[in-house]
């Protein structure tokens, strides 16, 4: 049966999700966790722009602020199991940092070589980058 939105929010997992009380910071948080998620999809494409760690402030962005976009979230085809696999072990596995890190270094050569003679621009990829690598490498890891 594939998971949908009304699957998931009837996990295990979901059941400690509070809401912020105020409908005002409820929005702001909403409005970050949408912000967040799109620069998570940014971040597939841009090299050195992590995706997983702004996918995970997204989820739980949502978590306090929407349950509806939360359980839309954790249905997605793509980014729902890892955010599943996220919220039962607060962990991701010890392969995908490594694939996650591997693939930014290769796209922030490419793009090295790319702005060959624009000094700026290959220091702000490799701050970017540097900023993902430490991001991504805080992330608790499991085998």
């Amino acid at each position: 049966m594939p998971l949908t939105h009304r699957s998931v929010t009837r996990l295990d997992f979901m059941s400690d999700s509070r809401l912020h009380p105020s409908p005002l910071i409820r929005a702001l948080i909403w409005i970050a966790g949408v912000l967040a998620l799109a620069l998570g999809v940014i971040g597939i494409f841009l090299p050195g722009l992590p995706t997983t760690p702004f996918v995970l402030l997204a989820a739980a962005c949502f978590v306090r602020a929407s349950p509806r976009a939360h359980a839309w979230l954790l249905a997605h085809r793509i980014f729902g199991p890892p955010l599943r696999e996220w919220e039962i072990h607060r962990s991701i596995p010890r392969r995908a940092k490594g694939v996650a890190l591997l693939m930014m270094a290769v796209s922030v050569s490419g793009s090295l070589w790319y702005f060959s003679g624009r000094p700026w621009v290959q220091a702000a990829i490799v701050a970017g980058a540097t900023l993902g690598a430490i991001a991504i490498a805080l992330i608790p890891s499991r085998r």
